[in-house]
């Protein structure tokens, strides 16, 4: 447990940051509060009694104090384009971990690329994409994979009942597209393709209770950033449900709607990771329910394991190679269920 460690979160009122916030307090950690806009952190500080520290990623010096005295430093605001760099500097100034649940590809790419030597050098921890997507399929795929030293290929298929997206996730689609110019980006042959066709779509046999489905191929996320980072995989794909690429496609999608006690939407889950090697495959998969509030005990379970020490590596890290992957997904029963390869 946290044993009342100071965890600073950036973007805290986000709707990300908020489910992180109530996991860091169940957990016993005590979340400080920080992100830009005041009018907002300040509500939070009211509704829950926690200490709010306005900071913003243009101002150093905010970013200093919002930082102050805690353990490590969670970022949940988009887009990580413009926050992840600001922040993991400060982390690095205050001498504490960072993770973050980035899922733009370009910014998680930013970040082995501006920080891999210098975090290495500090013997600093910074864990990027500790989320949903990029996080958990990695560690699926490091779990999948087993003592295999290398693989042909990774699928990550993500059968998403519905995507109802936040804010952010509009905000920084949108600046991923910017920064790509509008192109696609798949992984192969060792290293990020871009491509203007339009991708394909085919059926993939999802396990119970999903079963087949159609899905966009090549819908890339931020999985070939992440398991490429460390494992020795040429070829990374993932997929996704077409009814939930709809969803996230279509401008009037509505925002998620808590539909349980915990805040919770409706949405339901399934990835499927599969590994091929030569004639060989391995498949790990994980069910679970709105993928905004199962990003909180994802980011959480990395945060404690990165306090206690119970770590692989320094650097600029993924899950799957900072963490025993297959004790870190059974750690998640409470809130995913996981099959493993035996």
């Amino acid at each position: 447990m946290g044993s009342g460690q100071m965890v600073a979160v950036f973007g805290a009122y986000g709707h990300t940051g908020r489910f992180v916030v109530a996991e860091l307090r169940e957990r016993g950690f005590v979340p400080v509060l920080s992100g830009r806009d005041a009018g907002r952190l300040g509500a939070l500080a009211h509704e829950t009694g926690l200490e709010a520290r306005a900071a913003s990623a243009d101002d150093a010096a905010s970013l200093d104090r919002a930082l102050a005295g805690t353990a490590a430093v969670i970022n949940c605001a988009g887009p990580f384009a413009a926050t992840a760099a600001p922040v993991i500097e400060a982390a690095l100034r205050a001498g504490i971990p960072y993770l973050d649940v980035a899922a733009e590809i370009e910014a998680n790419l930013d970040t082995f690329a501006h920080f891999a030597e210098r975090a290495r050098d500090a013997k600093a921890v910074v864990v990027p994409a500790m989320a949903f997507f990029g996080g958990l399929g990695d560690l699926l795929a490091t779990a999948a994979m087993g003592d295999w030293a290398s693989a042909d290929e990774a699928h990550i298929a993500y059968g998403l009942n519905s995507w109802h997206p936040t804010e952010g996730t509009r905000t920084s689609g949108a600046v991923s597209r910017r920064r790509r110019d509008g192109r696609r980006i798949r992984y192969s042959g060792g290293r990020l393709e871009y491509r203007e066709d339009a991708p394909p779509t085919l059926e993939w046999a999802f396990p119970r209770p999903m079963g087949p489905r159609a899905v966009i191929g090549e819908f890339t996320m931020a999985d070939v950033v992440t398991i490429p980072s460390h494992l020795a995989i040429p070829a990374v794909s993932t997929y996704m449900t077409v009814e939930a690429a709809r969803d996230i496609a279509a401008p009037d999608t509505p925002a998620p709607a808590p539909a349980d006690e915990h805040g919770r939407s409706a949405q339901t889950f399934l990835v499927d990771v599969v590994v091929r090697a030569g004639g060989a495959e391995r498949r790990a998969v994980a069910r679970g329910r709105d993928i905004y509030a199962v990003t909180a005990p994802l980011v959480v379970e990395a945060l404690d394991r990165v306090l206690t020490g119970r770590t692989r590596a320094v650097g600029v890290v993924c899950a799957g190679e900072v963490f025993d992957a297959p004790d870190f997904l059974r750690a998640l029963s409470r809130h995913i269920e996981v099959d493993l390869p035996r």
